[in-house]
């Protein structure tokens, strides 16, 4: 099929939930894809932070390839190997001491509330639920973690929202102080905002949710779902700032592009889950976890860090070029491969001029370019990437 048949097939038969690209893509390597009409495309979008390790990674593709051979599912009932060794590679890499494995970023942020939840009630009392997040966060498209999410554009129509949350301006220490009391059982942050702008926590925010939520008989859980697993040059993003969360949320690259998410949590968090508390059905599946034990390893030693704090590094330092050449750019900001740039007129224009020029790039709430390529790219790919954009940048200043 060529992309116009498979467009059309796809507006016949799917649910029009999203606002789709015309751009079917058939065949992916390292930080290139390839659409059905055979074009090429250097993708900085790279599944929206989940192809951190390119396309088909050899180690994981041989990986699936394998497991699919031995054993593909097998309920939790039964102790699964790579999912208890899946665990230990987390944990060790971490400072948290025991897994949860589900199916998506949602699922984990579900997982995580419930824990809060619960956690509370057994160490506290029954008026120990609310909830803090961000405005301006991202935390899923379920009930629960929709309304977790501080962005009314995205609860909109969904209404009764669940309960027992509330929000405050991410960054502003003195909001979360006056807000957090005596019904606070967690406080749920993102140390960088990537759906919401890319907008990175400052020192001082972070450590002061921290001891917020130790004065207060709160947890802190970060939500590492984008920013985690090498996306900000550390294996998490918490790393940075010397702040330790009780409960972290992961997702997206951990598959290395196969579905897996995980909730990791202190030792005397996890302890309050006892049997029947909550479960997947596919959750932490072998096939699943032997995916993502070969993206972590290829992560953790494979150079992909390294190289994100690198090519991260250059990446920014060219943004910045284009930044003090164009006087409509009015940011760049970002940490590793996590990079946006924020415009003063909308950005659907570059996006849609990018993708005519085989770059693939995208836009997060009208105005900030966001970039998320895969980690393993090269000073070549970010100055082919820049050039693209430089180009439709100029169009876009000559009009």
């Amino acid at each position: 099929m060529n992309t116009k048949e498979i467009m059309e097939l796809s507006d016949q038969y799917l649910m029009r939930n999203v606002g789709r690209i015309a751009l079917a893509p058939v065949r992916g390597e390292g930080a290139r894809l390839w659409d059905a009409d055979g074009l090429e495309y250097l993708d900085f979008v790279s599944g929206i932070a989940v192809n951190s390790l390119g396309h088909c990674p050899q180690p994981v593709a041989d990986a699936i390839s394998w497991q699919a051979h031995q054993l593909m599912h097998c309920s939790n009932l039964y102790y699964i190997e790579p999912q208890a060794l899946l665990a230990k590679l987390l944990v060790d890499n971490t400072d948290l001491d025991k897994a949860f494995f589900c199916n998506s970023g949602a699922e984990a942020n579900e997982a995580a509330i419930k824990l809060a939840r619960k956690y509370a009630k057994q160490n506290y009392d029954d008026n120990k639920f609310e909830i803090i997040t961000a405005r301006d966060s991202f935390h899923g498209r379920t009930l629960a973690t929709v309304t977790a999410t501080g962005q009314p554009k995205y609860q909109k129509g969904f209404e009764p929202l669940p309960g027992g949350f509330k929000y405050v301006p991410f960054n502003d220490l003195g909001a979360l102080e006056e807000a957090i009391g005596p019904s606070t059982c967690a406080v749920l942050l993102e140390p960088i905002q990537g759906e919401g702008g890319v907008n990175v926590a400052n020192f001082e925010y972070l450590e002061g949710a921290a001891r917020l939520c130790q004065e207060h008989g709160a947890l802190l859980i970060f939500d590492e779902i984008q920013t985690g697993l090498g996306r900000t040059g550390s294996f998490l993003a918490y790393e940075h700032y010397g702040v330790t969360p009780d409960i972290v949320t992961l997702a997206k690259a951990l598959g290395g592009g196969f579905p897996i998410g995980a909730m990791l949590a202190k030792e005397k968090v996890a302890a309050t889950f006892k049997p029947g508390d909550h479960a997947s059905t596919f959750g932490g599946n072998p096939l699943a976890c032997v995916a993502a034990l070969a993206a972590m390893q290829e992560l953790l030693y494979g150079g992909a860090l390294e190289n994100a704090v690198s090519v991260g590094g250059y990446f920014f330092e060219q943004l910045k070029g284009l930044a003090a050449k164009y006087d409509y750019v009015k940011e760049v900001r970002g940490l590793g491969l996590l990079l946006g740039m924020e415009l003063s007129v909308k950005g659907k224009p570059f996006v849609e001029g990018c993708h005519k020029r085989g770059l693939l790039i995208n836009c997060v709430n009208d105005y900030i370019l966001r970039f998320i390529p895969p980690l393993i790219i090269t000073t070549e790919d970010v100055d082919l990437a820049v050039g693209i954009l430089d180009e439709v940048m100029a169009e876009y200043k000559s009009e």
